[in-house]
């Protein structure tokens, strides 16, 4: 029991000087442990072995890059990958947008887009603004986990920043409420805020962020504001998405089933080489009352590691009846 409560104190001692608040209690919730500061405001008990890193593939290559990147798992702060420069991106990298399961992308609002990335009054606009009411609710676009959420100085007022499996972060900015906690797992359209003008704000709207190792991309190199999709499933990322004002390229893909044939076409340049793509026809399992991860891992020809990968679990995760499990 002592032991317990010295793991605990340390942790949670640890939790709280990084966000210089002193922490007054604890409690045990659905989600996790919470713990309660004294200025009224509160976050999840971060797992002590958690680096940040839900998709090792993708964080492999870009350490390997000349310089290495990095992004750091940190509650108070906006950007965590410390001198990351993207224009000097040495290859292309393929993130599959829908890394969790099939159509992972709900648009954070059903508003329209009002202001496109870019530069704008002077100033340089990393997203892109999307009309909704006081109050509306915002939703996770992919699934992934909260990393920041508290009301931010830098104009951003009450932000959300979740960190997500496929490689990106977004970031949910002039929100009027927070309804998620950091260090909180969340499902794409799972709600994250209620819509505001918090912050550096003209009027109420949604300022909507994509960002890749702190470098932010257009959000419309991705999603389709119109129909509320995904343009695409598959993302490739150059340091070309990372010069400022950059426009959304133009893809076009093969329909053959073992390989994606992609021609890029930026800024009606011609066609950059093509990029050929190996593609893996995902599998997916529902946990059925009374499995285990090992259990499954047999059943599908695969191994209890592969599985945490895919799904950015632990072996010691509970696994819930009825949830899908990516397996391939």
């Amino acid at each position: 029991m002592r032991l317990i409560l010295f793991i605990s104190l340390f942790y949670l001692s640890s939790f709280a000087m990084t966000f210089a608040q002193k922490a007054i209690d604890t409690v045990d919730t659905p989600m996790g442990r919470l713990v309660i500061f004294d200025n009224r405001t509160w976050g999840l008990l971060n797992e002590s072995t958690f680096k940040g890193i839900l998709n090792e593939r993708i964080h492999s290559l870009v350490s390997k890059n000349n310089p290495p990147f990095n992004q750091a798992w940190n509650n108070a702060a906006c950007y965590t990958g410390k001198n990351n420069d993207l224009s000097k991106l040495n290859d292309t990298i393929w993130l599959c947008l829908n890394e969790v399961e099939i159509n992972d992308f709900t648009v954070p609002v059903k508003g329209v887009l009002t202001s496109h990335y870019g530069y704008r009054s002077g100033r340089y606009h990393n997203g892109t603004d999307l009309a909704l009411n006081i109050g509306d609710t915002v939703y996770a676009a992919f699934s992934g986990k909260i990393r920041y959420a508290k009301y931010n100085e830098g104009g951003f007022g009450n932000l959300v920043i979740i960190r997500h499996y496929n490689g990106l972060e977004t970031f949910y900015a002039h929100l009027s409420k927070h309804l998620v906690v950091p260090n909180q797992d969340v499902k794409s359209g799972d709600p994250i805020g209620l819509g505001g003008n918090t912050g550096r704000s003209f009027g109420p709207h949604l300022h909507f962020e994509v960002r890749f190792y702190d470098g932010s991309i257009n959000p419309e190199e991705i999603i389709d504001f119109k129909t509320k999709k995904l343009k695409r499933e598959n993302l490739f990322v150059h340091k070309g998405l990372f010069v400022p004002g950059a426009k959304p390229s133009e893809y076009y893909e093969s329909n053959s089933p073992d390989e994606q044939i992609v021609k890029e076409v930026v800024k009606d340049k011609p066609i950059v080489p093509v990029v050929k793509v190996n593609t893996v026809q995902k599998k997916y399992y529902t946990v059925k009352s009374g499995d285990t991860l090992t259990e499954i891992a047999a059943r599908n020809k695969t191994t209890v590691s592969k599985l945490c990968q895919l799904n950015g679990i632990k072996p010691s995760s509970r696994i819930q009846v009825g949830k899908s499990l990516r397996v391939r």
